[in-house]
């Protein structure tokens, strides 16, 4: 935790006096004829906190300055140039490097026409600058610190500037044949391996992976500091080790790895309850994200519904207490819309009671969707068209991590996605008869074969089989408490089991009766909160 200086009052990037302009500089500043007054004399006070390393004067222009002059000054078109910041800064690389990585996301996220192919070139070699100067010194850390939201956008836009260059790649026959060859010339750019490099790099930097192991066998902070080295219990390398853990996952599931995606989250405990580990809410939510998405194409349902429940509700008692820029509130939006669609295919394949407060928002949403997908839709092929349509809404932008045939200008950016869709689809397929199957089995407590193969329009012996299938697919392999969250334990958690005994179909509900006390309690409690803030209204 930053302590805030006791003589920093509130930050306002627009007043300034020419003692806030570092000395160097002071020449060089009202000659910038390229660079806006109020950009100047931000720059300038942004360099001079970098410079003194004060952590909350840097966190409040980032979070606040940096987002201000965005939306008055730049909201569609890019900031000024590095070359027009370079003479004003004096050089200073280090600055540089840190404008060079806000300037290029910037054209990334909010300039209309995208970045052109010598910024997609460009911002990868300053990011390998960034790195190489973070990743160089084998004794001490560099002498730099940023706010932690700062260290996980710079992890998350180097992996999405990465998944935008390899779909950008892959679409060949658009390009004209001057970006053809610069492509094929440098094939090493954003190349998947040196991005692998990165991540692994930072990891091995920060000890992030043993000072995890000591944290959850209860070893003392002492020993932990210990065992992380100067580089580990530096909060530089410390954080930047933990969100390249995250990204390792992401990126792991981007090329349809779920394996490796859990495997190297094994350290950090996701299903320890009330266990918050990132500092950073957006990488909390796509971490929960990924490894949900993760359980789910390893037919892992029970987890996947976990995963999505938890990080559902964290987003629905969070909302409104942390700070998001404008670009990733869009991106929380979309991905919270994506595991709710993500968690009602769970629940269409294996359904199971959840929390009332994540089922609620589903229901009032697309309840009538949800009831017609458990009951296998209208028909089978409407049924198998409305997964498709959800799975290709709420999944990743898959990327292959090989590059293209550059001898056939042809794309293949969809290659991944189609391939990705067809394992999911295979499973939805073999289930689209159970659907239909258990809407019956929901309706009685026993019935025969011949009556239930007569309603399906099936054989008796056909039956028998889905039957067979339906046993089969209830059981999942769900988390029992180990440090791994690929280890796990066969069981049966559904809303309903059932056995054949001869002729005989005998059903049993396993949901569990509603809990109205805690319903009750949480109503208490809003009524408790409205209360209070009209008392706070009326005494204004």
């Amino acid at each position: 935790m930053y302590s805030v200086p006791e003589d920093d009052g509130p930050y306002d990037p627009y007043s300034f006096n020419t003692g806030d302009i570092p000395m160097f500089a002071r020449g060089v500043a009202s000659g910038s004829s390229h660079v806006p007054e109020p950009v100047r004399n931000f720059l300038l006070l942004f360099q001079q906190a970098l410079q003194d390393n004060n952590v909350y004067q840097i966190q409040n222009i980032y979070e606040t300055g940096f987002d201000r002059l965005t939306e008055q000054l730049f909201k569609s078109r890019p900031w000024p140039s590095p070359e027009d910041v370079k003479d004003l800064v004096g050089g200073d690389q280090l600055f540089m490097m840190l404008y060079r990585e806000l300037y290029y996301r910037h054209i990334y996220a909010s300039v209309k026409e995208g970045p052109s192919l010598s910024q997609r070139f460009e911002s990868y070699y300053n990011y390998c600058a960034l790195f190489n100067y973070i990743l160089a010194p084998e004794d001490q850390p560099v002498p730099l610190e940023l706010p932690n939201l700062w260290l996980w956008d710079i992890v998350d836009e180097f992996i999405y500037q990465f998944q935008q260059f390899a779909q950008f790649r892959s679409r060949l026959s658009n390009k004209s044949n001057e970006e053809f060859m610069k492509l094929e010339e440098n094939q090493s750019v954003w190349n998947i391996h040196s991005v692998l490099n990165v991540l692994y790099s930072l990891i091995a930097k920060s000890r992030i992976n043993t000072q995890l192991n000591a944290y959850n066998t209860g070893q003392p902070q002492d020993v932990i500091d210990e065992l992380a080295g100067p580089f580990g219990s530096h909060p530089l390398y410390k954080f930047l080790g933990f969100f390249s853990l995250v990204g390792l996952c992401r990126l792991q599931c981007l090329i349809g790895d779920y394996y490796l995606a859990l495997t190297v989250l094994d350290n950090i405990q996701l299903h320890k309850k009330g266990m918050t580990w990132s500092p950073v809410p957006s990488c909390q939510i796509t971490m929960y994200y990924y490894v949900g998405f993760a359980y789910l194409m390893m037919r892992r349902y029970s987890d996947a519904i976990k995963c999505f429940t938890d990080i559902l509700l964290y987003i629905q008692r969070t909302k409104n207490v942390f700070h998001v820029r404008s670009y990733q509130h869009d991106m929380i939006q979309k991905q919270t819309e994506q595991m709710y669609s993500l968690l009602q295919l769970c629940l269409s394949l294996h359904p199971q009671s959840i929390d009332d407060s994540v089922m609620r928002p589903i229901l009032d949403k697309h309840g009538d969707r949800l009831q017609k997908l458990q009951r296998g839709g209208t028909t089978e092929e409407d049924y198998i068209q409305e997964m498709e349509a959800m799975f290709v809404f709420a999944c990743p932008k898959f990327i292959s991590p090989t590059m293209p045939n550059f001898s056939e200008r042809q794309d293949n950016h969809r290659d991944m996605l189609i391939l990705q869709q067809k394992v999911f689809m295979d499973e939805v397929k073999e289930q689209a008869k159970i659907a239909v199957i258990r809407s019956f089995l929901k309706l009685y407590s026993s019935l025969s074969v011949a009556k239930l193969a007569s309603f399906v329009d099936m054989s008796e012996a056909e039956l028998r089989t889905s039957l067979m299938t339906f046993k089969h697919k209830m059981k999942n392999l769900v988390w029992s408490g180990s440090a791994s969250s690929l280890e796990g334990q066969l069981k049966i958690v559904s809303d309903m089991d059932f056995y054949v005994d001869g002729d005989m179909i005998h059903i049993a509900s396993t949901k569990v009766g509603a809990k109205y006390g805690e319903y009750f309690i949480a109503q208490i409690q809003k009524c408790d909160e409205l209360k209070k803030r009209l008392k706070s209204v009326t005494s204004q």
